[in-house]
């Protein structure tokens, strides 16, 4: 499916990727970042778990998946945790394909502006990508899930820098600023009103 966007929100969904399968749930898109992602994996995504940022506080999503079906080993759970603002998400990658008579996400990496975290569960199947261009960050997540996580979509949205670089950028202007007053720059400073003419003797 193509991406998608939302004119009044400037949210873009990207995917799904996945299988047909599965009942479906939505984050949403009001949040402003991602802080963790954990996820449940062995021979398949059996759950994701995100915790999103809100307003600058730590906002919890619902659990999707199961923790492995009945009968098989207990999967791995690892949780990535982003260095929030400064670190953001900017790519989905992974496999999905067959797994026990049903298409699920097989495999996913993570990867931010800074690393990439992965790939956790088997590297099987349809390889897919879900990135983003310059700008932009993944700040939510939607998808279908039953005993594992059958598909998912990435919401994508512009996004100011973090209040850190905005603080440097301020910094650095003022620097500049006053390089300028010293180096006499300026039609008001007193420098260039001095009367220069020659003296009488």
């Amino acid at each position: 499916m193509a991406a998608r966007t939302d004119t009044k929100k400037k949210i873009t969904e990207i995917g799904p990727r996945g299988g047909p399968g599965g009942r479906a749930w939505d984050d949403g898109n009001s949040y402003d970042g991602i802080r963790e992602i954990t996820v449940a994996h062995g021979h398949c995504i059996d759950s994701i778990t995100v915790v999103y940022d809100k307003h600058g506080k730590a906002s919890p999503a619902e659990k999707h998946g199961e923790d492995g079906a009945i009968g098989v080993p207990k999967p791995h759970v690892t949780t990535v945790k982003l260095q929030y603002p400064e670190e953001y998400l900017i790519s989905v990658m992974g496999y999905y394909g067959q797994h026990h008579g049903s298409v699920v996400i097989r495999a996913l990496t993570f990867t931010s502006n800074r690393t990439t975290y992965g790939p956790f569960g088997m590297e099987e199947g349809e390889p897919f990508s879900l990135s983003v261009k310059g700008g932009t960050r993944i700040i939510g997540f939607k998808g279908k899930s039953g005993w594992y996580v059958d598909s998912i979509t990435c919401y994508v949205a512009h996004l100011p820098p973090p209040k850190s670089c905005n603080a440097f950028q301020t910094f650095h202007k003022s620097l500049k600023k006053l390089a300028g007053t010293l180096r006499g720059e300026g039609d008001d400073h007193p420098i260039r009103k001095r009367n220069l003419a020659s003296p009488k003797y």
